[in-house]
Formats: structure tokens, C-alpha cells, sequence
């Protein structure tokens, strides 16, 4: 018998399809709304959870007489279904309001938090503790490869969820993870992003620190040792800051040992040998991820002897490093980054794992914050790492943001040339496919960066590399 009526505006993005896949596996009826039908994956789990999707936005997607609605962040007060919602006696609540009333109070929230590494490390804990036969719950902002979807309503203790710092809803402008109740919590990193939002990183820094208030007296809160921001915002907390790191840190990975295919080293507490370790990611910011998720289980005391082969048995998540395919031995990669600090640690990442080949990057400037100048300068050092850069044109939003607050792509250009790496701006997705199969070499990679699907430029690339 079903709980009640739901339905879910924004169903299309990651986080609100799996709220609706939540709902629906608690035994809710589920409808959702968007402005077109969600395009793959989302589109595609949408329909294999027997989930219909109307579109675009209007009232009269609400007639079908939900008992609740959820409402996505990306829904604005003048959309006409977010009037018709207002205007109705239907209860509604943000997307973190309704984790929190319907899906915490019964499992310990471990929330990760942070500006880079909240996909990765949330994945990598939901799959330790999965592996080890404790059944989590979660919800990611991404596909991990061991599960295939985004989220999962388990029988274990634990709820594992992505934090995140970004407003919440139209009608609620805090962010989202001061709803999770964590009852655990890590925060990964704290740098400014979100230009749209915050101001500035003092305003970043605010909400970091609220978040730290929030978890509760002696529950572990993990921080790296190596962050200042992030020891800035648990100063006045009152749970258990612990710091972790790679030979630094309360816990330590310690006789790190690199290869092409990832990194081996010994975790440590304080002077303790704790176990040895194998991960299949590549990069220092991996293996940061990786400590944590590892402290956490040990902190909860959520280990078995099957820790050290789950961790050597995660198979990453879609759109991190992802290899979408290799043709002439030269490897065409999908990734998320689209920040400063994460486009040069993919990079740095890349040189590690293959230090001969020659890193041809794809960029697509999309999201709120790249496509502002607020980033001129630390994008072209970043890109400056690569071996050739290649721009599409800059994604068109609706939010008139006026032309001089916008990045400047020729600046840009110039700026990575003058660092001595090539990089050009190539307005249609074909010719930059194109251009970027043309000067791989076999050993090369190509890696497409983009927070969004690139045009499908990765299938295009491959395409011509398969031509010759």
C-alpha cells in the first residue's frame, strides 16, 4: 500500500532523482515535473524506476493530487508550478527538508562536506561500508560505478550523503547541509566557489562554520591537517575534530607508493599501524579522499577484515576520471572538474598515473561560478599544466550576467600561451572533437571537463579517432 502522493519538481537533476528514487523504494507514488525530459543517465533512471516525468513546468502538472511536494533548488519563485504550489494547500519542502523529515530520523547521517572530493568520498564510504555487508543508505551527486545509481534505501545504520554548501530552495536560501542532521561528518576542503551565491570566501567560510556547529558534541568531525580554512571553521566546534592527511595528521598515510594504476601505502593513528592499503584511484587528492573515507569507518568503529579489499574493489564514479574509451592507445577521459582546483589536480593527477603522455584538456565553461572572471587568473595557471587546452564556446545561461563580469576567453587564451602551453577557443563541439583527435598521439590522453554532458564531445572524439 502506498505511503502517499509525491512529486518532485526538478526531478531531471542528480540529487532530485534520487530523492524520487528514495521515495519511490519507501513505497511513495511518485510523479515529477521538469522543463524537458531529463537526457541520460537521469533520463534513463527515471524510467527504469517507473518514474513518469511531465514537461515542461506548469500547474497542471499538479493535478494528478500529490499529498506532498518536493521542491528542487533550481526551481525559481516565477516558475508557474512553484506558483501554483504556493498558491495551493499542498505541503511542500525543499529536497534536504524532506530527506531530513522522512529519511534521517531513522539512521545516523554521515554527511561530506567540503568544496572538492564530496562525490568521490561519499561514494567511496557507502561502498566500504556496502562491501562489508552493513547495507547504508545514500545519496550522491553522481553515479558510483559498484552500485550503478545514485542512491540506495538500505536496512544498515548509517545514511551516507553528499553536503552541500549551495542555497536550498527558493523559499530557503541556506545552504543544504545545515538540514542533514550528521550525526559524522567530513569536511574535505573549504575554498570559494559558488560565486552566483557567495560574495566572497568569508561568506563561505560562515557557512562552513555553521555546519560545524551543528554536528553534535564528541561525534566525529574530520578535517585535513593540511587545510587551514577548514581548521578555521571547527575552531568553535564541539564535536571531535579529527585531522587526517598523508604523513601528517592524527591519521596518516604513510610509505605512499605510487603507479600507473594507483597508490599503496600503510594507514597510521598517531604511531599506530593500523593496515596497508591499496587504492585504484590515481591523484593526491584521491588518496586524501580515500584517508578520509577510511578514518571515518575506523572512527565509528565500522570495520571488518573485508575493509582493505573494498577499498581495492571501488570502481570510481561516472564523470571522475572516467575512461569513456580508448582507440590507438590513446585514452579519451570524461571528468567533472570545473573549478581552478580541480581542473589542475585532474591534471597533476594525470601526470602521476601516465608521465609520458601529452594531456589535451576539453573545457566547457559552464558553470556559475567559471563563467565569471572571478577566476581569470588561478583557471590559466591551472590550464597552464596541461599540454594543449581546447574551449568550446561558453555555455548561454538565462541569468543575464552582464558582459563585464564574465570571463574573458580571449584573455584567457593568451594567458595560458604565455605559460607556454597552446590553447584556443573553438566555438562548435564537431571541429574541437576534431581538432582534439588530431593532435593525439597513442599514449596520449584527451580529457573533456565539463559539470554537464559536453555535447557528447567524448563519443564525438572517439568517433575520429576511430576513423583515423
Amino acid at each position: 500500500m502506498s505511503k502517499g502522493k509525491v512529486h518532485i519538481m526538478g526531478v531531471g537533476g542528480v540529487a532530485m532523482s534520487a530523492v524520487a528514487g528514495l521515495f519511490k523504494k519507501a513505497g511513495w507514488e511518485v510523479r515529477g515535473s521538469d522543463q524537458a525530459m531529463p537526457y541520460p543517465p537521469m533520463g534513463d533512471l527515471l524510467t527504469d524506476l517507473g518514474i513518469s516525468v511531465m514537461h515542461p513546468y506548469q500547474a497542471e502538472n499538479l493535478d494528478w493530487g500529490p499529498d506532498l511536494v518536493v521542491v528542487g533548488n533550481v526551481i525559481r519563485r516565477i516558475n508557474p508550478e512553484a506558483v501554483a504550489v504556493v498558491e495551493s494547500k499542498i505541503p511542500y519542502l525543499s529536497f534536504p527538508e524532506a530527506l531530513r523529515e522522512h529519511f534521517f530520523h531513522d539512521q545516523q547521517s554521515i554527511v561530506v562536506a567540503g568544496t572538492h572530493g564530496k562525490t568521490t568520498t561519499t561514494s567511496l564510504i557507502a561502498h566500504l561500508l556496502a562491501f562489508q555487508g552493513l547495507d547504508p543508505s545514500f545519496l550522491v551527486g553522481g553515479i558510483p560505478v559498484n552500485f550503478g545509481i545514485n542512491h540506495h534505501l538500505g536496512k544498515g545504520k548509517y545514511f551516507v550523503i553528499e553536503g552541500d554548501e549551495y542555497d536550498t530552495a527558493f523559499f530557503d536560501k541556506g545552504p543544504k547541509f545545515l538540514h542533514y542532521l550528521p550525526k559524522a561528518a567530513i569536511i574535505n576542503n573549504v575554498e570559494f566557489d559558488h560565486a552566483d551565491i557567495f560574495a566572497n570566501l568569508d561568506a563561505v567560510l560562515k557557512v562552513f562554520t555553521d555546519f560545524a556547529r551543528i554536528v553534535p558534541r564528541k561525534a566525529p568531525l574530520l578535517i585535513p591537517d593540511s587545510d587551514t580554512n577548514a581548521k578555521m571553521v571547527v575552531a568553535d566546534a564541539d564535536a571531535k575534530v579529527v585531522t587526517f592527511g598523508i604523513e601528517r595528521g592524527i591519521w596518516q598515510a604513510r610509505d605512499v607508493q605510487w603507479d600507473g594504476l594507483g597508490v599503496a601505502f600503510n594507514l597510521f593513528c598517531k604511531d599506530l599501524k593500523v593496515g596497508t592499503f591499496s587504492s585504484p584511484m590515481i591523484g593526491i587528492h584521491n588518496l586524501h579522499n580515500v584517508i578520509a573515507a577510511l578514518v571515518m569507518l575506523h572512527e565509528l568503529d565500522a570495520v571488518t577484515p573485508k575493509l582493505a579489499l573494498a577499498l581495492e574493489s571501488f570502481k570510481g564514479i561516472k564523470k571522475r576520471q572516467e575512461i569513456k574509451g580508448v582507440v590507438n592507445q590513446i585514452t579519451v577521459m570524461d571528468d567533472f572538474a570545473h573549478h581552478p582546483t580541480a581542473v589542475r589536480q585532474t591534471i597533476e593527477a594525470l601526470r602521476i598515473a601516465k608521465p609520458k603522455a601529452k594531456i589535451i584538456v576539453m573545457f566547457e565553461i559552464e558553470s556559475n561560478t567559471s563563467r565569471r572572471k572571478v577566476f581569470q587568473n588561478e583557471f590559466a595557471k591551472a590550464f597552464a599544466t596541461a599540454d594543449q587546452v581546447l574551449f568550446c564556446r561558453p555555455y548561454e545561461k538565462p541569468d543575464n550576467l552582464p558582459l563585464e563580469e564574465r570571463i574573458d576567453m580571449d584573455q584567457l587564451c593568451a594567458d595560458i600561451q604565455s605559460a607556454g602551453t597552446n590553447a584556443v577557443m573553438i566555438p562548435d563541439i564537431g571541429d574541437l572533437a576534431s581538432a582534439a583527435a588530431a593532435l593525439a598521439k597513442p599514449g596520449d590522453i584527451i580529457v573533456g571537463m565539463s559539470g554537464r554532458n559536453f555535447h557528447n564531445v567524448h563519443d564525438k572524439v572517439l568517433a575520429k579517432l576511430a576513423e583515423g
